[in-house]
């Protein structure tokens, strides 16, 4: 057929054979919207890119403006996002972790051993989110990172919130006793300060023993010299006339400051600076008058007394009161021993003898080695080698022997006793400050403006017995109480519509945030 006939037909001739064929067939309809979507799309990312030259950097795929916290990277993406895999921890660790600190502060493990120094709970759980769950970015330059809801709390912690399901208080509901081992009536002290100061308001005589610190959150742990030394161990406070021990020191007795200066024993040094005027010796006895806090005589007689009565003390002699302390602490333990032999080092390095120094030289060496074992979280520190057992006491002792012992060490730390309580020949390792909050944060200068102390501490009846003569029974008032609220008590404030009530018024997740980032201690 020819093309002159074929003239207005909707079909056309495909090959040289001349098959009859519909335009569209060649030239399909999808085929067209390909071509139209692939140019558009092609378009748009020129246009895309063509913004993206002239402004900043990521401005324009950005979710959104970061937070101040951020704002000095912001316009380095690659900061935080590693291309195809997100925002990592890694990325956030290389800010906010301390450099070189195998346990770093803002870890899941951290907060496992927040304050517990449980270290069985160490190790990885299902329920650990990355940093971003809880700190999301990009919600503009006034939010705050830092503010994580109840929500992010209740993903592993079983609380509705802090005024349903929230535990009470586990002093409170325990009811369990400060071990303070210090022998102290809170009521008879307020009596004694309002007489001596003239202070009319009760309030004030507890400030006056528990002090603020700098920031008024906290107070400052109690100390002799500021609290106790006005009234405690006067010029005219004394020891009784103590036996004298023999100089092979084979019988009950205490050394005379004649004979510790002769033995030169280690960190004795002291011995040659004390006056020997405060010393009254009479026939085989002796009295030292007056007497200091930590008095050192008093300190090493008590110490070759207790290896006379306990020969296999371990490490107690390499601090001065009992290692009885909570088992958070028991680093505390072994830096009072590494402070104790420093001291030793340094009365040995006068003496020039050539084996005292080479035996220095390696006790030094050591000394190093255990220092650097304490700086690893997940050393394992064993505090029974501090502590002074009764199965250990000199068996070759008769009962009568032990019972002069017992008379000459009560002698000795009669003055002690006032406050202190005296056991296996050592003195009971007094508390600073309580721990009675351990896994919360709570501010004290926040509180004041609306309560009094007392609104509060209540659990001891201070202002109903203050104002009586007699002193009241141990079983009222003694240190060893929890003078805390039930949680019933901030409830009352803490509730919706009220003061805050959020798990983080309360709660830290990261602990110790006075460590933050150092990394510029460790540059080269």
């Amino acid at each position: 057929m020819s093309d002159s006939k074929n003239t207005g037909r909707s079909k056309g001739f495909f090959g040289r054979i001349g098959l009859p064929v519909a335009k569209k067939y060649v030239y399909p309809r999808s085929q067209y919207m390909i071509y139209l979507v692939g140019g558009a799309g092609l378009l748009l990312m020129l246009g895309i890119f063509g913004i993206m030259a002239l402004s900043a950097p990521g401005e324009v795929i950005s979710n959104g403006p970061i937070s101040s916290n951020h704002a000095t990277f912001s316009a380095e993406c690659s900061t935080c996002h590693t291309p195809l895999n997100g925002v990592s921890d890694e990325n956030c660790q290389d800010c906010h972790e301390k450099y070189g600190d195998e346990l770093g502060i803002y870890s899941f493990d951290s907060h496992y051993l927040y304050r517990s120094n449980d270290f069985s709970r160490l190790g990885a759980t299902s329920d650990e989110l990355a940093c971003y769950s809880c700190h999301p970015e990009h919600n503009g330059k006034e939010a705050s990172i830092t503010t994580v809801s109840d929500a992010q709390c209740q993903t592993c912690h079983e609380v509705e919130s802090f005024n349903k399901d929230h535990p009470e208080f586990h002093a409170v509901e325990q009811k369990t006793s400060d071990q303070s081992n210090l022998i102290f009536p809170h009521i008879l002290h307020v009596n004694e300060i309002r007489d001596r100061e003239d202070i009319a308001d009760i309030e004030k005589t507890c400030l006056y023993c528990h002090t603020a610190d700098d920031g008024g959150k906290n107070f400052t742990p109690i100390n002799f010299e500021q609290h106790c030394d006005a009234c405690h161990l006067s010029t005219r406070d004394a020891t009784p006339f103590i036996p004298v021990s023999n100089s092979l020191g084979q019988n009950p007795g205490v050394a005379t400051l004649q004979t510790i200066q002769n033995q030169q024993r280690p960190g004795t040094r002291w011995s040659f600076f004390m006056n020997p005027a405060e010393f009254n010796q009479r026939g085989n006895t002796i009295q030292k008058r007056p007497l200091y806090h930590e008095d050192p005589w008093i300190l090493e007689n008590l110490r070759r007394l207790r290896t006379a009565l306990y020969p296999s003390t371990g490490l107690q002699d390499l601090i001065q009161t009992t290692a009885d302390l909570d088992v958070r602490d028991t680093k505390m333990l072994y830096e009072e021993a590494i402070e104790t032999l420093r001291l030793y080092s340094e009365e040995l390095r006068n003496q020039p003898e050539r084996t005292v120094q080479d035996e220095l030289r390696d006790a030094e060496e050591l000394l190093q080695e255990v220092e650097k074992r304490l700086q690893d979280p997940y050393a394992p520190l064993d505090e029974t080698k501090f502590l002074v057992s009764s199965a250990e006491r000199n068996t070759s002792f008769s009962e009568g022997t032990v019972a002069a012992y017992d008379r000459v060490i009560d002698q000795l730390t009669e003055s002690c006793q006032t406050c202190h309580i005296v056991e296996k020949s050592t003195i009971k390792r007094a508390q600073d400050d309580q721990k009675t909050l351990i896994r919360s944060e709570f501010d004290h200068r926040a509180h004041i403006i609306q309560s009094r102390c007392l609104d509060c501490h209540n659990t001891i009846p201070i202002r109903e017995m203050a104002i009586l003569d007699s002193i009241p029974p141990p079983a009222v008032d003694r240190a060893e109480i929890h003078n805390l609220p039930s949680i019933t008590n901030c409830q009352s404030c803490h509730a919706n519509n009220q003061a805050s009530n959020t798990c983080i018024t309360c709660h830290e997740f990261h602990p110790d945030k006075s460590q933050h980032a150092n990394l510029l201690l460790y540059v080269d």
